[in-house]
């Protein structure tokens, strides 16, 4: 016989020889890099604070805005309320002063009453078949007996209207002859023109 080997199983035999390896071991850094850390650190952590401190300052200035806005708010609220207060005491005025001179035009010429009355009818028609007519007690004086003949037409007088007013009732239409709804058609009349041009 030859020599004889001896053969063994794989994974039976002895176990492999560890190869050793160098171990890495981290070097500790030096004292620039841990400088540099800590400024690097030291930014981030001034922009984060940065960042946050802007956030909250522009909360804060937006609620102070929302604080003033109603500060202001609460003035012209007023203001608002005044105006409108304002413009009706002059719409009052300007009716008190018209009434005042129309009604001296009409006591000095009762014809332009007249004028009055029968447009008032001419719009009223003549297929109605009663017509209450009410006028200022010193117009009715003036203009009863002139009026007296109309037939269909009632004419009383109304302490609630002014010199020169008058109202017209009938069974379909009513006309305010009023001084207040005189000056606001021709007010209406007015906006409407410069509402084309």
């Amino acid at each position: 016989m030859d020599h004889a080997e001896r053969w063994i199983a794989p994974g039976f035999g002895e176990p492999p020889r560890a190869v050793r390896r160098p171990v890495d071991v981290p070097r500790p850094p030096t004292a620039a890099e841990i400088e540099a850390m800590r400024e690097a650190a030291q930014q981030d952590g001034h922009a984060a604070g940065y960042a946050a401190g802007l956030a909250g300052g522009e909360a804060e200035i937006q609620r102070r805005i929302a604080q003033l806005q109603g500060v202001l708010d609460g003035f012209t609220r007023p203001l608002a309320r005044l105006d409108g207060e304002v413009t009706d005491a002059l719409s009052d005025l300007a009716v008190r002063i018209a009434g005042a001179l129309v009604g001296r035009a009409y006591a000095a010429d009762p014809t332009l009453l007249a004028d009055l009355v029968r447009e008032a009818l001419d719009a009223v028609g003549s297929g109605t078949r009663e017509i209450e007519l009410r006028l200022q007690p010193d117009d009715f004086n003036v203009l009863a007996p002139h009026l007296s003949g109309l037939a269909g037409v009632r004419v009383t007088p109304d302490l609630s209207l002014g010199r020169g007013e008058l109202r017209l009732h009938s069974e379909a239409v009513r006309v305010d002859g009023t001084i207040a709804a005189r000056l606001q058609s021709v007010l209406e009349h007015m906006q409407a023109e410069d509402a084309e041009s």
